[in-house]
């Protein structure tokens, strides 16, 4: 392992004014969103859909620092030919791969996951970064059931997720760290901080344990916030305010860069959130961005599937790419949200 190397290729991830797309949907995922605009899930469709994000110059030079891969779109071509691997290196963006293999259910904890797809990981490590695949990311998931988590789905996701981020970097390339508790259910704010404190704190340990050198990691966690179906939503302050709090409990300063999930938030509150943590700071580490649908709605709403809509689509990437690059550098402001 050359920490050197995954403390640079971490940093750059973390770059100021800068974040990380998620584009790794699963093809059943992405059929689910493509449905949204009436569109086939067609090869050709996917890989037009994801060409047209990753050739959106004034986005992905400006304001994308990494962008996260599904196996398909890591194998695939543009229509000229050209390796999408290539399209993401060529507009200075760190490419990376999802690695995980989804959350099953967990014997005897009702409603809870475990993430699986350790078997055989070292070896797709070595595929994949051979295809230019330089960071990878695995997602864990605690689901709040009826107001709390067990010990058994934190601790095994926490487990799961630190033998994977050593076989990263064993491998040579950068892991992040995605333990998310969801923002399902009717839990408040301060359920989520509680659960979110308990699986940071658990995660680290596990990353010590497994010999992880935590300057060549990104951590992904969720923001704390309050539940979806929770009758009091908490404020944009509030959730900049405990997220915060709980980051500085539980994540050591040799950390790199924090990139959050959006976890189902609006585009905008994804933004607004972000914004007012960094406006706090300083802070230990980078506060930035890896947002999927969060980065991408506005874009797939305005392209449609229609190759004459393509300009229209990377506008609408690049502006909400922006508004996030601002949030990371805390110089958003509402105003701002205005598309000229």
């Amino acid at each position: 392992m050359n920490i050197d190397k995954l403390n640079d290729i971490a940093n750059r991830m973390v770059a100021a004014g800068k974040g990380i797309l998620a584009a790794d949907e699963s093809t059943g995922s992405i059929t689910k969103r493509f449905e949204s605009i009436k569109l086939d899930s067609t090869e050709t469709n996917r890989r037009d859909y994801r060409e047209m994000l990753f050739r959106s110059a004034d986005a992905m030079k400006s304001y994308i620092s990494g962008v996260i891969l599904f196996d398909e779109t890591l194998r695939q071509k543009a229509a000229d030919g050209t390796p999408l691997v290539d399209v993401i290196k060529a507009a200075g963006a760190v490419p990376g791969i999802k690695l995980d293999k989804g959350p099953k259910p967990l014997p005897f904890c009702p409603g809870e996951t475990v993430t699986e797809g350790l078997d055989g990981l070292a070896d797709r490590v070595a595929e994949y970064a051979k295809l230019g695949a330089e960071f990878a990311k695995w997602r864990a998931v605690i689901d709040i059931v009826n107001g709390r988590a067990s010990h058994n789905a934190i601790h095994a996701n926490a487990h799961a997720l630190a033998r994977y981020a050593a076989i990263c970097q064993a491998g040579g390339i950068v892991p992040m760290v995605e333990p998310e508790v969801l923002m399902d259910g009717a839990h408040d704010i301060d359920t989520c901080a509680e659960v979110t404190e308990w699986a940071l704190k658990e995660q680290f340990q596990e990353l010590y344990y497994a010999g992880v050198k935590l300057e060549g990691i990104i951590l992904k966690p969720n923001m704390v916030i309050s539940g979806k179906k929770c009758p009091t939503q908490a404020s944009r302050e509030e959730v900049a305010e405990k997220t915060l709090k709980v980051l500085k409990r539980c994540v050591p300063a040799a950390v790199p860069g924090i990139a959050f999930l959006s976890g189902g938030q609006s585009s905008e509150d994804a933004t607004a959130h972000l914004h007012y943590m960094n406006a706090a700071g300083p802070l230990p580490w980078k506060l930035t961005y890896s947002y999927g649908r969060a980065l991408q709605a506005d874009a797939l709403k305005a392209w449609g599937g229609k190759a004459e809509n393509v300009a229209a689509g990377q506008k609408a990437f690049a502006h909400r790419a922006k508004m996030n690059a601002l949030a990371a550098s805390g110089k958003w402001a509402q105003n701002l949200e205005k598309v000229a």
